[in-house]
């Protein structure tokens, strides 16, 4: 059974920044049948790629990038596994995941 995040908010009632964010990337990710990856690039900052990492024939395209602090908080708030988070009023269900993508840890999250 998977997670379900539909109560972290912060003072105003609003999903966290990080939730926020990932909502973001899953619409696009959603939209091209692909995943976010999620990879730490140096001590601060957080590349985000949208694409298959387990497709060696297709390039992920990077499309932004998230401070470490952000992407700290959006692992604690989901799981390995199976996850649902509602933000506004759309739900979204994925899978997260990690890897190694050219020896750099990767965090995959494969909307369902």
């Amino acid at each position: 059974m998977g997670t379900a995040i539909d109560s972290t908010f912060d003072a105003e009632g609003h999903p966290s920044e990080s939730l926020r964010t990932l909502a973001s990337y899953l619409e696009i990710a959603l939209e091209r049948g692909k995943s976010v990856v999620l990879m730490r690039r140096d001590a601060e900052i957080c590349s985000i790629y949208i694409g298959n990492p387990a497709d060696e024939e297709s390039e992920l395209s990077r499309r932004g990038t998230m401070s470490k602090a952000v992407a700290e908080e959006l692992l604690e708030l989901t799981q390995v596994g199976l996850n649902r988070i509602t933000v506004g009023d759309q739900t979204y269900r994925f899978f997260r995941s990690f890897t190694l993508i050219s020896d750099v840890g990767a965090v995959i999250f494969a909307p369902t």
